[in-house]
């Protein structure tokens, strides 16, 4: 017992540390999948969505400690029943979104992996075989360090949470695993490549042969011969890959101009999926990041999913000298998460982005 005991002291407090860090390092991307979960169509709590940020980043900070108490063995009582509590709250909801299928992705682990509802689920029916191991056998979760030692540790673990997780959400994420991120190109991301897996499809055809009616089941030829097709389903029997970036467009009122600027050798996009909700020291600061890459050659835009008073009135506001064009709000969520906050393009390739607190150093 003490054996699995200590086994499963190590697996849960790695993963608890590794899935907490992946998302303490974008706790606003976490807030947003919260934000989902909460919406009418899922658990139907919209009344939280105003503190999703919050309740984001004390979840984040929570697991990371959590994990660390119980691998340096502090208050292991206090440890396991909140690991226990909280896998008990994760297991019902991935499996609430798997079940129902309201949630595509459940954010375990952020943007680093993505795992579909029904794998969220049973890693979280494994993980609570092994903290309920933990439960049963918590006497055997013996401390590492001394007293001081095992205080000192746990406080700079708390410490050092709050002041990274306030660091990205001050700045950007340190690690970025999007299909937005430094070096990537738009463009080739919104392609699929030649060996990508092609989704296999099942054709149920219902069909009438000399007054008869038959089903056939094929992959899209249909019935060779028929007197009337009556119907046909498709089931999808196996996924196909889909491309990185899906919903990306930079849309006017009259037409789509996403080629035109990712075609542009100079190009920087000011990002804010809502104008009404952009920090306004932000927008303050957007007039003079404009005019010097202006001065420099760059094409300047503004991608929002905002309407067109809005902008109107923030061009106005601001005094800014560039036009604002559609995009969808989630996809603008994910380009960079900032509102306002900045990405410097070439040919598509993406080669810098800034948070607005860092627009001074954007080079031109």
């Amino acid at each position: 017992m003490k054996a699995l005991v200590n086994i499963c002291r190590i697996l849960v407090g790695g993963l608890f540390i590794f899935s907490g860090f992946i998302k303490l390092n974008d706790p606003l991307g976490f807030s947003y999948k919260l934000q989902e979960y909460f919406s009418y169509d899922v658990l139907d709590l919209p009344s939280l969505m105003p503190y999703a940020l919050g309740i984001s980043v004390f979840v984040v900070v929570f697991e990371v400690v959590l994990g660390v108490f119980l691998l340096i063995g502090y208050k292991p009582k206090f440890t396991v029943w909140s690991l226990l509590a909280m896998i008990v709250f994760f297991t019902f909801l991935t499996f609430y979104a798997a079940y129902f299928d309201k949630v595509k992705d459940c954010g375990c682990f952020g943007d680093f992996l993505k795992l579909t509802p029904w794998q969220s689920f049973w890693k979280d029916v494994i993980l609570l075989v092994m903290i309920v191991i933990l439960f049963v056998g918590q006497r055997h979760i013996k401390p590492l360090l001394t007293k001081f030692g095992l205080t000192v540790t746990a406080l700079m673990s708390f410490i050092v949470c709050l002041w990274f997780g306030y660091y990205v959400l001050m700045h950007l994420p340190a690690f970025d695993f999007r299909a937005y991120k430094i070096g990537d190109n738009l463009q080739e991301n919104m392609q699929l490549p030649p060996d990508a897996q092609k989704a296999v499809t099942d054709y149920i055809w219902t069909y009438k042969l000399n007054g008869e009616e038959k089903t056939l089941t094929d992959r899209g030829r249909g019935p060779k011969t028929y007197d009337e097709i009556v119907g046909v389903e498709t089931q999808v029997i196996e996924e196909g890959d889909v491309p990185k970036i899906q919903d990306f467009s930079i849309e006017s009122d009259d037409e789509d101009l996403t080629q035109q600027f990712l075609e542009e050798d100079k190009l920087v996009m000011i990002v804010s999926y809502s104008l009404e909700k952009s920090e306004a020291e932000g927008m303050k600061k957007l007039k003079a990041l404009a005019d010097r890459a202006q001065n420099k050659g760059y094409t300047v835009i503004g991608l929002t999913a905002s309407g067109g008073p809005k902008k109107m009135e923030i061009k106005e506001t601001y005094n800014l000298g560039f036009e604002f064009y559609l995009c969808d709000e989630k996809v603008l969520k994910t380009i960079v998460r900032a509102n306002p906050g900045v990405v410097v393009l070439e040919k598509g390739t993406v080669t810098q982005k800034a948070h607005w607190n860092d627009l001074e150093d954007l080079e031109f």
